[in-house]
């Protein structure tokens, strides 16, 4: 026999869950990209008791790919895998000022579906994760680049003098304008209310 089940036992949604409060966090509002400091080195050995310490910046969404991606680099380098390797630390960067608009060079290598490309590419961003997460994204769009494939040799703000792309250079003038494309006319502070019996007009004839 089937019991009816109580709508208030029910598991709520997270967007309307009283526990978490009235809205969700809006997923795009986060960091997709993170910047960690991961030190580490293979562990020592009878023949080589003190190996030698590597640390490395890496971007990743999480820590937890970011440690991945620090072994898949210390395979190459000196054969080392997590089973006979040791971490060190692990600590997330973040920028001194993330309220400034910056610009920011990266040097990257991909692979492509033929071969193997060494790239350079300008970002305007207020942090560097948003500038390698813009790199992602152009990657994919462009190049149909598989993230798995990007490695980012140099990643760094550069100052207006040393850019080099069309895009990020027409920004650098001071005198810099946009066009309003939509004008609309405000009301009166006396005449404005809160409802009106008929339509608003949002634009200029």
């Amino acid at each position: 026999v089937l019991s009816p089940v109580l709508p208030h036992l029910l598991p709520c949604p997270l967007e309307k869950c009283p526990a978490m409060g009235k809205f969700a966090i809006d997923k795009s509002l986060e960091a997709t990209m993170h910047q960690y400091q991961i030190v580490g080195r293979a562990a020592p050995t009878p023949k080589n008791p003190k190996p030698k310490i590597y640390r490395m910046r890496i971007f990743a969404r999480n820590v937890v790919l970011a440690k991945s991606r620090f072994w898949y680099f210390m395979k190459r380098l000196n054969k080392a895998k997590k089973s006979g390797g040791e971490l060190l630390s692990v600590n997330e960067l973040h920028d001194t000022s993330p309220t400034k608009v910056k610009n920011y060079g990266i040097w990257l290598r991909y692979d492509s579906r033929t071969n193997t490309h060494n790239m350079y590419k300008e970002f305007r961003n207020v942090n560097i994760n948003g500038a390698v997460g813009q790199l992602y994204q152009e990657m994919a769009g462009r190049h149909r680049a598989d993230p798995g494939s990007i490695q980012i040799i140099h990643a760094t703000s550069i100052p207006d003098e040393k850019c080099r792309r069309e895009h990020v250079m027409e920004m650098h003038d001071k005198k810099l304008k946009f066009p309003v494309i939509k004008k609309v006319p405000h009301a009166a502070k006396k005449l404005r209310t809160t409802f009106k019996a008929k339509r608003p007009q949002t634009f200029v004839k």
